[in-house]
């Protein structure tokens, strides 16, 4: 009962908050340009708090998925001077822009902050390398810091793990600095041979979920053989794998033929299917690296390109939908949400969370899509380039549309989200 309680509190609190912070950027933005704000609600459905400003009306609702500003001349125009239909579209556009932008930055200061709190970062710098790796056989040394890769500045052994993934093995130069002096060296990276499916498993849940399938690249093995987002894996090649993941990693890796049995439970019901494994090639420079020293200046600077990594990945997540290398049903709502919320095990990782959260609310807000702010500032976009605003009956029309595909999107999201966890 204890362990419930706790888990609603924490999903009441990141959702309901994060939805607070956007309705006041709407509502501080709305206030510094004179706009007349009629209404600010948090939550939706019945009323449980409510109270009468000078011009405002703020409540509080039952349910924290949602919340609202409504200001004179939103929704239907008006003639007063403080409406939002009156004011020039610029400030319209801060006023519609503010909440996403709000959420975003929000989410950049907390996470910048959790990194910059921990520390533990790796440095650039060379500890050791391994023998039968290229590092050892070019005679990288202990001390050498890898200041560039082929004319790219490297700031993160991330980034150094990028340029090799994407190097299909083809020769690097590294310029390196050591005792001082910068040293070019030319080099081949060395390939291993790993096993690939396609498929991506949980990093959240905890139990026989774990190793159920949250995505499967498009066009992949997984894909071809069958497997679905949602499968949960329980056996490869006989050998029971439930809510391990590191030994159905293994059960993959150590499998010596083309295909291997995987054994799933898709909706309750068992399923047996033969998955092709691919062998694909690994490229590695075989090099240990030191520890970045633990303290305000260091942290500092890996927090501020860690960060920029961080957004960047959201980005990329939110482009993947688009382009198709994600489905729809891959995608996660408030139920899903709410669920990922309840296993945070701690303070870091609930910040974590909520920084992830609240940066992907505010850059899906800003897609171009009726109903969303996003969708918003392109009818004010259209407005400023015809010089004169749209047909109030067709604008009202393009933002119900929008408002029923969003509905029908999130009862969709939040189907997929259920059957997820149960």
């Amino acid at each position: 009962m204890i362990v419930f309680l706790v888990s609603a509190v924490k999903i009441i609190f990141l959702l309901g908050f994060l939805i607070l912070i956007h309705e006041a950027g709407h509502f501080l933005i709305a206030k510094l340009f004179k706009v007349k704000v009629e209404e600010f609600a948090i939550g939706f459905g019945p009323k449980i708090f409510t109270k009468q400003g000078k011009e405002t009306k703020y409540e509080l609702r039952l349910i924290p998925l949602g919340g609202f500003v409504r200001m004179e001349g939103e929704e239907q125009r008006s003639e007063s001077e403080r409406s939002f239909n009156n004011a020039s579209i610029p400030k319209r556009m801060g006023i519609v822009a503010a909440g996403a932008i709000v959420n975003i930055v929000f989410g950049i200061l907390v996470y910048f902050i959790i990194i910059s709190a921990t520390g533990n970062n790796v440095s650039t710098i060379v500890d050791s390398t391994n023998e039968g790796y290229v590092a050892s056989e070019v005679n990288i040394q202990s001390g050498d810091e890898i200041k560039e890769i082929n004319g790219k500045k490297i700031r993160l052994k991330s980034d150094i793990d990028q340029i090799l993934q994407e190097s299909n093995g083809e020769e690097l130069t590294l310029l390196i600095d050591r005792n001082n002096e910068e040293k070019e060296i030319k080099l081949k990276p060395t390939e291993k041979q790993t096993k690939s499916t396609g498929i991506y498993v949980s990093q959240v849940q905890t139990g026989e979920k774990a190793t159920q399938v949250i995505q499967i690249e498009k066009g992949s093995n997984a894909e071809k053989d069958g497997l679905k987002a949602n499968d949960i894996i329980k056996k490869i090649n006989g050998v029971d794998v439930t809510g391990d993941v590191q030994k159905l990693v293994s059960q993959i890796q150590n499998t010596t033929t083309e295909k291997a049995n995987v054994e799933i439970d898709r909706d309750g019901d068992i399923i047996s299917l033969d998955l092709t494994i691919d062998t694909i090639p690994v490229y590695y420079l075989g090099i240990n690296f030191k520890m970045a020293e633990n303290n305000f200046a260091n942290n500092v600077y890996y927090a501020f390109f860690e960060t920029g990594n961080f957004l960047g990945s959201i980005f990329e997540n939110i482009k993947m939908l688009f382009t198709g290398k994600v489905g729809l049903d891959q995608m996660t709502g408030p139920i899903g949400i709410s669920n990922m919320v309840s296993q945070t095990t701690g303070f870091v990782d609930f910040m974590y969370l909520l920084a992830l959260v609240s940066i992907s609310l505010g850059i899906t807000n800003l897609l171009p899509i009726p109903a969303l702010d996003g969708g918003k500032l392109l009818i004010l976009i259209i407005e400023a380039v015809r010089r004169k605003p749209m047909k109030e009956e067709i604008e009202i029309g393009i933002q119900l549309a929008g408002f029923f595909i969003l509905i029908l999107l999130t009862i969709f999201i939040s189907y997929k989200d259920i059957l997820r966890i149960f």
